[in-house]
């Protein structure tokens, strides 16, 4: 299309982050207001795109960037199926983070034109990622997005701050250059197969990539999943998230949990699949083992728990490995429903991560053994909480049971066919465990005497902006929940093509 609404989904809200970067000293308390217009038609934008199609084929543009005799860059972006929901998610999750933040005390008396900036900053990167369709550009984005949520962390997070946010950027950015290793060993194979200049678009690289042997495609999916792993994250390569979820600001959480975990996932798809499908068969085994030991661990590390948003933080590594599993059986069912897990995954963590970020502001703590009988205290809160909770643990009719059982089932498919049913517990186990940690916490905080542990005067329900930002979730979860046809409708015209590299429907 002549319209460049890819190119302004990135140019919007760095435009944003701009503006409300320069409005200090009386202007602070303003930059909400423009980080929500900024915000609002970066949505409007995504939306467009996301009802471009009924039958979603895609959109695309490119521009040419950097052009010698030996490397080809282009400034080229692809939205299709497996991107179009993450974009919709990204722009959806920024706006109601500065809907939900716009009464938060603490932010309005802490430089609240950077906090803003930072989260349009991280909105500019997330889009990038999952638009971009050359790796150099790819590469660029991944990197953007850890600068903002750096500075999220050690500016607006809790007393180890400094700590998490070292370590979040540390892991991470160790980890992207590992991948970058993995993006210039493609390149460089490419221009060999080829004996041409080095073209760094994703059609190019994967082309070329057919007439690499699997020798080299395992070597350099390795180093790919690697960084891609660090990012889900994955056991055992996942305990810096914690720590990040646990000091970040509720914003930062919300985001961090929504969408840029799913960087993780959505770059073992668009580049390890895509790309090395030779690599990913030979690797499918660790991958399974790899998901199946984050969504066991990811669960009982959730019941050991005393804080409630390290709970939901631990939760969030056993759903994506999920998300793991349903790549790993490199089947139709499995990967389609990954990457719906990763959409439902994005939508219900908001609502989790707002409802701990209000317990802390409201109440005073987050520590569970301190809570109790907020339910008639706070009767909205306590029923966003229970919402959250019975769409995360799978309650038929909200997303999180499309999410989680279809996978459950692909993966039945995968261990049939090759003779190892017993696997299956694991799941099985994992399930329980999620019901388990969801109902105790849910149990402890919400209901039975009110705590006298601490001290409930001050404490008040949720704000209009707070209940406003949860509720347009709460909606959405439902909606996917009685249709997931909704969404499946992106998926599945391109998990049928990526099914197909591995011979199977």
């Amino acid at each position: 299309m002549d319209f460049p609404i890819l190119s302004l989904l990135i140019l919007i809200p760095l435009i944003g982050a701009v503006i409300t970067l320069f409005m200090g000293g009386t202007r602070q308390k303003s930059a909400k207001i423009t980080a929500c217009v900024f915000s609002a038609i970066t949505l409007v934008l995504a939306l467009l795109v996301l009802f471009s199609s009924s039958d979603f084929a895609g959109m695309s543009e490119s521009y040419e960037w950097i052009k010698t005799g030996f490397i080809t860059i282009g400034f080229s972006l692809e939205v299709d199926g497996l991107s179009v929901l993450m974009v919709f998610l990204t722009a959806l999750l920024v706006l109601l983070v500065v809907i939900f933040s716009a009464e938060d005390k603490e932010i309005e008396e802490d430089r609240p034109n950077y906090f803003h900036t930072l989260l349009l900053a991280m909105e500019v990167g997330l889009m990038g990622v999952y638009t971009a369709s050359d790796y150099f550009l790819f590469y660029i984005m991944w990197e953007v997005t850890l600068i903002p949520m750096y500075f999220m962390i050690s500016w607006y997070g809790g007393p180890r701050r400094h700590y998490a946010a070292i370590k979040f950027f540390i892991y991470t950015h160790v980890a992207s250059l590992v991948m970058l290793i993995g993006i210039f060993a493609m390149g460089f194979k490419a221009a060999e197969i080829t004996g041409g200049s080095i073209d760094f678009s994703f059609a190019s690289i994967a082309a070329a990539m057919e007439g690499a042997n699997e020798g080299f495609q395992a070597l350099v999916f390795a180093l790919l999943f690697f960084g891609f792993a660090v990012k889900m994250p994955a056991v055992p390569f996942h305990t810096w998230l914690p720590d990040a979820h646990t000091e970040a600001p509720t914003g930062g959480s919300v985001l961090l949990a929504g969408v840029m975990l799913k960087m993780g996932s959505y770059g073992i798809i668009r580049i390890c699949l895509e790309a090395l499908p030779k690599g990913a068969e030979y690797w499918q085994w660790v991958i399974i083992i790899i998901g199946l030991v984050s969504i066991v661990y990811g669960a009982f590390a959730c019941i050991a728990q005393k804080d409630l948003k390290k709970m939901v933080a631990f939760s969030s590594i056993s759903h994506m490995g999920m998300v793991m599993l349903g790549i790993g059986c490199l089947s139709y069912a499995g990967i389609t429903f990954a990457v719906f897990q990763m959409f439902a995954h994005g939508l219900i963590t908001g609502i989790l991560f707002m409802v701990c970020g209000m317990t802390g502001h409201k109440v005073g703590t987050r520590e569970i053994p301190l809570l109790g009988g907020l339910a008639g205290k706070m009767p909205k809160y306590a029923t966003f909480m229970m919402f959250g909770f019975m769409a995360s643990l799978g309650l038929p009719g909200l997303i999180g049971f499309w999410g989680e059982f279809p996978v459950i089932y692909a993966f039945y498919e995968f261990i049939v066919a090759n003779d190892v049913l017993w696997l299956l517990l694991f799941c099985m186990l994992s399930l329980m465990l999620t019901a388990g940690y969801y109902l105790w916490a849910m149990q402890r905080t919400l209901f039975g005497p009110e705590t006298t542990k601490i001290d409930l005067t001050h404490a008040h329900d949720v704000s209009k902006s707070e209940f406003a930002a949860m509720a347009v979730l709460c909606v959405l979860v439902a909606f996917f929940g009685m249709w997931p046809d909704a969404a499946l409708q992106f998926i599945e015209p391109y998990t049928q093509g990526i099914a197909a590299l591995f011979g199977v429907i």
